[in-house]
């Protein structure tokens, strides 16, 4: 039986909020703004993914860009959390964009968890710009459903 709540696989509310944020930077890309836009953003969020497996969940997130010592997780209780921040590029010359789409800045992502986990039982692993967290759900979650036979009545 899926753990997750619904939350984890709806997500309009945040596919939402992430297009309206797309449609002002198109806007603003096409007219300008009337303020300045600084070079680092700190309102990107990447992209995660969550996937339950019979033994726990497996959180993917999309980092291009970062390495390992750009990157925080941390455990309390059944909130797991993603932090990072991705340095931006320093340029000399800033006259000449023609289109400047990627983000910079500080991110924080937290999840709530359907369980608690053992802290020391999470594990981490960062290749080619992906985290991967393993998080083992308790023993007594990780037993396999029982199939239950159903006999005929006539």
């Amino acid at each position: 039986m899926a753990m997750l709540p619904s939350l984890f696989t709806g997500g309009g509310l945040d596919r939402m909020l992430e297009d309206m944020r797309r449609m002002q930077e198109r806007i603003e890309q096409a007219f300008g703004t009337l303020a300045p836009t600084p070079v680092m953003r700190a309102d990107w969020r990447p992209a995660i993914d969550v996937r339950e497996t019979e033994t726990g969940l497996v959180v993917t997130a999309e980092l291009p860009g970062m390495t390992e010592q750009d990157v925080e997780l941390t455990v309390e209780d059944d909130l797991l959390t993603i932090r990072g921040e991705k340095k931006t590029e320093t340029v000399k010359d800033e006259k000449g964009w023609h289109v400047q789409e990627r983000s910079y800045g500080a991110f924080s992502r937290t999840l709530q968890l359907p369980f608690s986990p053992q802290a020391d039982a999470v594990t981490a692993e960062f290749t080619k710009g992906v985290l991967t967290v393993t998080v083992p759900k308790p023993p007594e979650l990780a037993k396999p459903a029982s199939r239950i036979a159903i006999k005929s009545g006539g």
